[in-house]
């Protein structure tokens, strides 16, 4: 099958352009005129060259697989065929990208593919558990269904990612809030009164001296201060980014002393979720395995995880593998061998999933309702010790003019 580049004008007159996979230019024709397209052009292209093109001008997000996937499945469940939701999701995308990796998946679908082998060119934009879901919807014959579970397991998986961000935004504006202002103090106020202590010599108290140095060299090298800061930031983002520092950074957010555990059941409600909702649609085992691994972004918890695969072949249980590594909970474990024993680890998985999430956010709002007072007392406590030391010198002054 080839490649072909077209430009065209839309039904509501706005201009698109993209690529389209068919056997011959005529049929590629056909189709894009099918899609109501009035062609400008339309040119054979490079196979890899197009699909590598086709691919970072498709990229959607997030929100964006969220929305499809809700929109196919009420289409899918009203009784329309898979290629007139599509052409109608097609008619009511807002977004050019996502209007063009609708029209490439219409494309494919008319040409005899599945959903789940149209949406293969676009993996990095589903994921491999999305389109082994769609795969496992497809071979039982409920696409609808299997679309209505996709689209609750992404709420779920945003909802606990947006309530953890919006957690940490009033700590991040605090923390910066208190930075920007003792740097102010030090670098714009404290200088002022330099002059009325400049004859004051030795005579002026530890403190006050220690704070009007401090003060000189933020007025002097805060434009030093902040290169190096940019430098600072921007070496430990590439030492994060390498394989040595991420493992280094893992190991040490599971070993804080409040947010470790967060962080670990954050991974592993990621990884029981996305186990129990592909075995529940009907993806073995081993393959459920592989994908849910993969979720999991801690390098610790995946490494520790990774034995399961291997076990699982060998013909060891879950629950044994996952207590011999002694790096899960008890709980884990037991949640694991219920399932195991009782024929539903699917229901299982998806229960600690459940736990976890609550867990997760319960623990994130403990863990910042500590962290905030700390923040201001620091603040408080930084600003305290500069006007303290101000007034000590004003006083010294004043007992010396006496």
């Amino acid at each position: 099958m080839a490649y072909f580049n077209y430009k065209a004008v839309a039904s509501d007159g706005k201009a698109v352009q993209g690529s389209i996979a068919a056997d011959r230019i005529e049929l590629a024709s056909r189709e894009l005129r099918a899609q109501g397209l009035t062609l400008l052009s339309l040119e054979p292209g490079s196979d890899r060259a197009t699909a590598t093109v086709a691919d970072e001008n498709r990229s959607v997000g997030s929100d964006d697989v969220l929305a499809m996937t809700r929109e196919l499945s009420v289409l899918l469940r009203a009784g329309l065929p898979i290629d007139r939701a599509l052409k109608v999701m097609i008619d009511m995308a807002a977004q050019e990208n996502l209007q063009g990796l609708l029209n490439e998946l219409l494309a494919s679908v008319k040409a005899g593919k599945g959903l789940s082998q149209a949406m293969e060119p676009h993996r990095k934009d589903f994921g491999s558990f999305y389109i082994n879901m769609i795969r496992s919807g497809e071979a039982s014959g409920h696409l609808a269904e299997v679309l209505s579970r996709l689209t609750d397991y992404l709420v779920n998986a945003k909802s606990v990612r947006s309530s953890v961000i919006s957690a940490l935004i009033y700590p991040a504006i605090l923390l910066t809030v208190a930075v920007l202002s003792i740097f102010a103090m030090l670098g714009f106020v404290v200088p002022q009164f330099e002059t009325l202590f400049s004859d004051m010599g030795d005579a002026l108290p530890a403190l006050t001296r220690g704070v009007i140095a401090a003060g000189d060299f933020v007025a002097a090298w805060g434009w030093l201060l902040l290169v190096l800061s940019g430098v600072a930031v921007f070496l430990v983002r590439n030492w994060v980014k390498s394989q040595e520092g991420r493992e280094k950074l893992d190991q040490w957010l599971l070993r804080l002393p409040m947010l470790g555990s967060v962080v670990f059941k954050y991974e592993i409600a990621k990884f029981a979720r996305t186990i129990g909702t592909l075995m529940g649609n009907g993806v073995s085992l081993l393959q459920s395995l592989s994908i849910a691994v993969d979720t999991v972004d801690n390098t610790q918890v995946k490494k520790s995880l990774g034995v399961l695969e291997p076990a699982v072949k060998r013909g060891q249980k879950m629950s044994y593998a996952l207590q011999e590594t002694k790096a899960f909970t008890p709980m884990v474990v037991q949640i694991v061998r219920v399932g195991e024993e009782s024929g539903s680890l699917d229901k299982m998985m998806t229960e600690l999933a459940d736990v976890y999430d609550e867990e997760v956010q319960a623990g994130v709002k403990r863990s910042l309702t500590l962290l905030e007072p700390i923040l201001i007392l620091v603040m408080g406590g930084a600003i305290s010790v500069i006007i303290i030391s101000v007034l000590m010198g004003i006083m010294s002054v004043n007992d010396l003019a006496l």
